[in-house]
């Protein structure tokens, strides 16, 4: 049954790579404006699924809507759903030998078909938003890596975008710098874009999200408000889980 209310849509998502199935299928809905937090184990199929909503990996079976629309039919535009679902990656994917401005203009160049100068603005005004007006000349190697995510956040605001995925956004960075990227990413949540955001951050799914899901061997094991997860969690399964990192 379509959720007409959904931006983005997941109906019985399977995914296996050769004999080993990751995912068994996800059922998932996220609505206009809601920040919808996955956690789990390491291998518990997170990033594979946040991976196959992207398309970044293509789905075994199952269907992906967004506004809608089946994006894993035959014929369907890849490039014009990556626009509107943008992604932010553990690992920033900035363009090296481009600088911050440039980074932060090339897909709407490219990919938009915004004007330069319309391009610069949109820029300019996201990468204020982020904090990093001033390094609009660097090259991504002369920022630090929590500098670096907060382009890759601003880049990926820049084209517009009707919902954004976040795949463990702080997992790469030290950790003095994980504080400066989770205050960028919870300044958006309250600006009501609607955010899927895969993390391993308790305090920000907790204090930050509309809903939390639990994900554990490749299933949705369990979901619902941050406090009725994190203070009345039903499974065994996930009071081991928050336990363990809640301690």
């Amino acid at each position: 049954m379509t959720n007409e209310k959904a931006v983005i849509q997941v109906q019985n998502l399977h995914k296996s790579f050769g004999e080993r199935e990751i995912l068994k299928g996800i059922d998932l809905s996220v609505d206009q404006g809601e920040v919808v937090s996955i956690i789990g184990s390491s291998g518990s199929g997170k990033s594979t699924f946040l991976r196959c909503v992207n398309l970044l990996e293509w789905p075994t079976s199952g269907k992906i809507l967004f506004k809608g629309e089946d994006v894993t039919q035959p014929g369907f535009k890849i490039p014009d759903y990556r626009e509107k679902a943008g992604m932010v990656f553990q690992s920033f994917n900035l363009f090296a030998n481009m600088n911050v401005l440039q980074n932060c203009t090339i897909g709407q160049l490219k990919v938009a078909g915004h004007g330069r100068e319309e391009a610069r603005e949109t820029a300019l005004k996201w990468l204020t938003e982020v904090g990093l007006a001033e390094y609009v000349h660097a090259k991504p190697r002369q920022l630090s890596g929590g500098q670096q995510q907060r382009v890759a956040i601003a880049r990926a605001l820049c084209m517009k975008p009707d919902a954004l995925l976040f795949d463990e956004p702080t997992s790469a960075l030290d950790p003095e710098m994980v504080g400066d990227v989770l205050e960028v990413i919870s300044r958006l949540a309250h600006t009501g874009l609607t955010m899927l955001v895969v993390t391993h951050e308790m305090a920000f799914a907790r204090d930050v999200s509309d809903r939390v899901v639990f994900m554990d061997d490749g299933v949705i094991a369990e979901q619902g408000t941050p406090d009725e997860l994190f203070t009345k969690p039903k499974s065994e399964r996930l009071q081991e889980f928050l336990t363990r990192f809640l301690s």
